[in-house]
């Protein structure tokens, strides 16, 4: 399931049959049926040209062409491009042993780049997908022992990559790993509204009422939560849900059952951005194919 933008919360009006846009529900195998009556279906999903599937290449730089030292420092994998800007304009970047904080100044092949006085060379881009075991926490390193994702991706790359976003200790599922800043940023910020499906198993069975409660919106810690989809799982037990969302706050997922006095029992990020865990078993990796880095950069 891809990502998409907000949409309305309009209710549907009367009984007309409507298969082509029915609500759809989380099942076992990630599928969805009707689950409730008067619910908007799914958020209408922004095309994708087949023509602009494939991103464009980039120009090859020769040895009379240059490169954006915003540019240069953002492949580093230092920052973003905007980012990169505020810092050449702080003193931050050399070039040849010259302080730069000319906006646009150009990087040739064979100049000498540094950063905070550390040498530095634009990366390849890397995008690995992690299906996140339990047990692992979501950070660079761990003074306290504890194991960490990075144990897991060691290996995936020889360039330095970072997760997007976190999952907590006790949720498994989909974890993205890049260097590229400008998209990690893009993909964590609210204003992009990347969706995220989870399958979350309770301790009891979830009532209707307090389903359609969470459907309809409600406040907690004076903020409104708003789901994109909630639904029982077709032929599991009524604790057994799935709920998509595209909010970013932390632990939202649970906090949300919290506040109808549920506890998550097992929580699962099965789709995030649009990228699915099919053919990714647990603990295991993979990289993104070239689609799925041009999906990502187009949402």
């Amino acid at each position: 399931m891809n990502s998409s933008k907000n949409s309305s919360r309009g209710r549907q009006q009367g009984n007309k049959t409507t298969s082509n846009t029915s609500k759809p529900k989380f099942d076992s195998k990630k599928k969805f049926t009707k689950s409730f009556k008067d619910k908007p279906a799914f958020k209408k999903e922004r095309p994708i040209s087949k023509e602009t599937t494939t991103p464009k290449p980039e120009k090859n730089t020769t040895e009379n062409e240059g490169i954006r030292l915003n540019k240069y420092i953002s492949n580093s994998g230092i920052c973003s491009r905007r980012e990169a800007d505020v810092y050449i304009k702080a003193g931050s970047a050399s070039v040849n042993g010259k302080l730069v904080n000319e906006m646009g100044y150009q990087v040739m092949p064979n100049d000498v780049v540094k950063f905070d006085g550390s040498l530095i060379s634009p990366e390849k881009k890397r995008y690995v997908l992690l299906n996140k075991p339990k047990n692992f926490i979501t950070t660079m390193d761990d003074d306290r022992g504890r194991k960490t994702v990075m144990e897991l991706i060691a290996n995936a790359s020889k360039e330095r990559i970072y997760p997007v976003g976190r999952l907590d200790r006790n949720t498994t599922g989909l974890l993205l790993f890049t260097n590229d800043g400008e998209l990690a940023k893009k993909l964590t910020h609210p204003k992009h509204n990347i969706q995220k499906l989870y399958h979350a198993s309770l301790d009891k069975k979830l009532a209707m009422s307090d389903m359609q409660k969470i459907a309809d919106g409600f406040i907690l810690d004076e903020k409104r939560v708003l789901v994109d989809e909630i639904s029982y799982i077709i032929n599991q037990p009524k604790s057994e849900i799935g709920v998509k969302i595209h909010s970013g706050r932390n632990r939202i997922v649970r906090r949300i059952f919290e506040h109808f006095n549920y506890s998550v029992v097992k929580l699962d990020r099965v789709i995030f951005a649009g990228l699915t865990k099919k053919d990714l078993p647990r603990g295991h990796y993979r990289h993104l194919t070239e689609l799925e880095v041009s999906n990502l950069m187009m949402l």
